[in-house]
């Protein structure tokens, strides 16, 4: 198992803190960050948008990648939810096993 980050984001008025909090009860997220008032700008039905959002970056692991995607689309209030996986290339080596601890089914 590899510690991943994965990106997504939800609108300003959606409760971000019970997806977050959902996601890590079920063990799918080790630990979720919520950026608040982010501005996106953005191509949508052919015109261009712009919107505020909250960003969520989700901590969790590769072996539970597509657990998390099953979750995270289950719940999101979007038609085409944003999932961006990033791969860490470094990590703190405690932080590493407190990581991939908290997402051990």
């Amino acid at each position: 198992m590899k510690p991943v980050l994965v990106l997504t984001t939800v609108g300003a008025a959606f409760d971000a803190r019970s997806l977050a909090r959902e996601l890590v009860e079920l063990r799918v997220a080790a630990c979720v960050n919520i950026v608040d008032r982010v501005h996106s700008v953005y191509r949508w039905e052919d015109a261009v948008t712009e919107d505020g959002e909250q960003l969520l970056l989700i901590k969790t692991s590769d072996a539970r990648l597509n657990e998390l995607r099953q979750e995270l689309f289950s719940r999101h209030p979007y038609d085409v939810p944003e999932l961006i996986v990033v791969a860490i290339e470094d990590i703190a080596p405690s932080y590493a096993a407190w990581l991939l601890q908290a997402v051990a089914p």
